[in-house]
């Protein structure tokens, strides 16, 4: 899956936490994010708020079927809360090689 793919793909799905996502469909929809949040920042602050509202819910739905394809359940990203500690698990799991069979099919 190549960028475009990954954020028409992430759009289309914009609230389907069901289904898996594969590595390169989040780590595209991971960097559009933060390619466009920094670039609208740059112009303003206002655009660059409303871009981080407007794909608030695709990235934590891109994240719920990404850990789906690491068969865990989308609800661990609460762990994301935990300063620092948190994060470095989220990256870690995001990170993971999906596997072949989970219950989140």
């Amino acid at each position: 899956m190549n960028f475009v793919e990954s954020v028409r793909t992430c759009f289309s799905k914009y609230a389907d936490f069901s289904g898996r996502a594969q590595r390169p469909e989040f780590w595209w929809w991971a960097l559009f994010n933060l390619v466009g949040t920094i670039a609208l920042g740059v112009i303003s602050d206002k655009l660059s708020l409303a871009f981080t509202v407007a794909t608030f819910v695709p990235y934590i739905a891109v994240s719920a079927r990404r850990l789906h394809d690491t068969d865990r359940s989308g609800w661990m990203q609460l762990i994301g809360f935990i300063p620092i500690v948190g994060w470095i698990i989220m990256i870690v799991w995001l990170a993971q090689e999906g596997k072949s069979s989970t219950r989140y099919s």
